[in-house]
């Protein structure tokens, strides 16, 4: 596969002097230019499909990626397969802790940092440096070159994992005791945040998003992992009993939350963003069995340690400043998901 990468020196000489145009629908700048949009970790599960929402809607998208090997890279490579034949596109493939981050920033407009360490289990031990380097580290370095630089918004893709198990539904202004290293990285991250549109005035937005469903699902999430075994009748694992509850969110409703951000701008904010499909994980897995018309084979076994026994977005502040209101529920999002995964499962 043939990977079209633009230099940074060579952005950083097209960059255009853009401003917003409200009347041409937002996306032409003062030159004639189109608005600009970094999107960190654009060949992962929510940032590819992001890349591809803000393409469509006619913006000059800059994406970058490092391709860790937390999952197998070529799943990522396919993510971006759409985005390469776009004009409006360029992949940089980059750390963002070696990238000359000043030279990436020069013309961009958004920001969207989808760019991170993913999963509760892995984030134990040893293995929390890499936490510390590709979320913390990172997200602080970003912010560090962001503040140099005339941005019109900063979006922060962050967890419902920073919650830890407190009171349900989870509100915004909740007491933060995440109970996972994932999860401790994640609310530095959003701390960091702040500290940083509080201080130097980077116009900075958090979303927390709740469980991320739907097509392009990583491999090591529940969902995509128990659809597949379903169709190869092999056995499901579930940590725990299975009463475990989750909201569960669908991947076009997690996008539209960040458009929805940009139309408002609301700086110095976090928003949950959930899906309303407060279910628990044995009945997710029946209704599984009800599309995919087929017994599901399953194992309990001990649960995993900093896995959350609920959690239930309160998504009161997203509909009433963002006008936020998922589309898909559960049923309709899963449909989708296991076409996706069958199409996957034939090549």
């Amino acid at each position: 596969m043939t990977i079209r990468i633009r230099s940074l020196r060579s952005l950083a000489m097209t960059a255009l002097l853009l401003q917003y145009v409200p009347d041409q629908g937002g996306v032409v700048g003062l030159l004639g230019g189109k608005m600009r949009c970094l999107v960190t970790g654009c060949a992962g599960f929510i940032g590819s499909h992001l890349a591809e929402k803000l393409v469509e809607s006619g913006f000059e998208v800059v994406g970058i990626d490092s391709f860790t090997d937390y999952y197998d890279r070529k799943i990522k490579e396919t993510n971006v397969q759409g985005l390469l034949k776009s004009s409006n596109f360029t992949f940089i493939k980059e750390d963002l802790l070696g990238v000359d981050l000043d030279k990436l920033l020069e013309g961009i407009d958004y920001i969207f940092h989808h760019a991170a360490q993913p999963g509760v289990l892995a984030s134990w031990g040893e293995r929390f440096e890499a936490y510390l380097n590709n979320n913390i580290l990172a997200t602080q370095r970003l912010l560090e070159s962001a503040k140099k630089v005339s941005l019109k918004l900063f979006i922060f893709a962050s967890s419902s994992s920073v919650y830890g198990d407190c009171q349900l539904p989870m509100r915004e202004d909740r007491l933060l005791l995440p109970v996972s290293p994932y999860g401790v990285s994640k609310l530095a991250c959003e701390s960091l945040c702040y500290s940083y549109w509080k201080n130097f005035g980077v116009p900075v937005v958090s979303l927390r998003y709740f469980t991320v469903y739907g097509p392009r699902q990583r491999p090591d999430m529940a969902f995509h992992k128990f659809i597949r075994a379903m169709l190869k009748g092999e056995v499901i694992t579930i940590y725990g009993d299975g009463d475990q509850t989750r909201d569960f969110t669908y991947i076009e409703d997690a996008v539209n939350s960040n458009i929805l951000v940009m139309e408002k701008a609301c700086t110095g904010e976090i928003f949950n963003i959930g899906g309303g499909s407060y279910i628990s994980v044995n009945g997710a897995i029946k209704l599984l069995e009800e599309i995919i018309e087929k017994k599901a084979q399953i194992k309990y076994t001990e649960k995993m340690k900093g896995d959350m026994r609920a959690t239930w977005a309160d998504i009161k502040k997203a509909k009433k400043m963002l006008g936020y209101k998922p589309r898909f529920n559960l049923k309709e999002g899963l449909i989708k998901e296991i076409k996706w995964i069958k199409g996957i499962m034939t090549k």
